[in-house]
């Protein structure tokens, strides 16, 4: 029997991560991180964000995680996890509301972060029209409770149907807020630190973070201290409609990463 990792070609997962769109997904993820403020202070205390080559550095391991969480074998994917979770437990930030240290593997930090993304690249998908369903939708968050314990979860502690994911945002939501000590995203975007290589894709960040805080819900738009009206939500939408109907335009070769491009193969197997 092939081993095709924690989702497999039956998953809704498979068919959803590979979407160039979902890049906007990504983006839109760590914003809403970012509005944890043990989860942002865990980043911002042990990361040089603005340095080139520890922020490019850490793109590329988290993509690279991904992508293994995504599509590896059972036995790439705990390697993966396993290297993550213990650079987790090794790592602390301090906390000045409460005066106390706290570790990096804390369960509602992690927790908020995964569900954070769980909800992005599902609120995305279906705004860009990936078809999903409501039942797919339900499937899409409840395989993704594998991905929460890859990272060290317990898989019934996280949300497992859409109806859930909100439930548990919507309880969250008092405590979350965007931490005076943390530099402003769209600040950010302005000065992205690329590595030389890539500063060419330079002028096109403040546009994809724009859009990334388009797509979060008005609420999160607030707390970063933005606009946050319908007329946002409708251009977001729209946005990502146009950009998703327009890559489907790109030949399947381009479009679609080597990873996707294997799994497609394989589900049409």
């Amino acid at each position: 029997m092939s081993d095709h990792g924690i989702f497999g070609p039956r998953s809704v997962t498979w068919r959803v991560m590979g979407e160039p769109i979902l890049l906007v997904g990504g983006f839109r993820a760590l914003l809403m991180q970012g509005l944890h403020p043990r989860a942002m202070r865990g980043v911002l205390q042990n990361s040089a964000l603005m340095d080139p080559h520890e922020s490019w550095s850490r793109f590329v391991r988290t993509t690279e995680f991904v992508r293994v969480r995504t599509y590896g074998t059972l036995a790439e994917v705990e390697r993966a996890g396993r290297r993550v979770r213990k650079i987790h437990a090794s790592l602390t930030a301090y906390d000045p509301d409460t005066g106390r240290t706290f570790r990096l593997d804390e369960p509602d930090a992690l927790r908020w972060v995964h569900v954070g993304e769980v909800d992005s690249y599902l609120s995305v998908a279906r705004r860009a029209g990936v078809r999903l369903s409501d039942d797919e939708a339900d499937t899409f968050v409840a395989e993704w409770r594998r991905a929460a314990e890859v990272v060290g979860l317990d898989p019934q502690d996280v949300p497992g149907s859409v109806g859930e994911l909100r439930d548990y945002i919507d309880a969250e939501r008092l405590g979350l807020r965007f931490v005076p000590e943390a530099a402003h995203p769209l600040r950010l975007s302005l000065n992205a630190p690329l590595p030389r290589l890539l500063t060419p894709l330079k002028p096109a960040m403040p546009a994809l973070t724009l859009l990334a805080f388009a797509t979060l819900p008005r609420w999160a738009r607030r707390l970063y201290g933005l606009p946050a009206t319908p007329v946002g939500d409708l251009w977001a939408t729209a946005t990502l409609r146009t950009l998703h109907t327009g890559l489907g335009l790109v030949p399947g070769q381009v479009r679609y990463s080597p990873a996707a491009r294997r799994a497609h193969r394989i589900m049409a197997a």
